[in-house]
């Protein structure tokens, strides 16, 4: 199995983190919701796994390449 970090593509700020560490998820889930230029995105896991660190909370604000935290695959 692999640790794969999972970065915020953009500054912004968070909005809601979506999962919890220990959560299942599936490629391309929406991990969090994030705001950048007024405009609210998904932050997706790029792979099946589970949740292993989660490094914000909403209401943060984070920079591009910041990392949200990772997913062991």
């Amino acid at each position: 199995m692999a640790i794969e970090k999972i970065n915020f593509p953009m500054a912004g700020k968070v909005v809601e983190v979506l999962v919890q560490v220990g959560s299942t998820v599936e490629e391309d889930q929406p991990l969090a919701t994030f705001e950048s230029m007024k405009i609210e995105m998904p932050l997706n896991s790029p792979a099946a796994g589970t949740v292993k660190e989660i490094k914000v909370k909403a209401g943060d604000t984070v920079e591009a390449d910041q990392e949200f935290g990772s997913i062991e695959s």
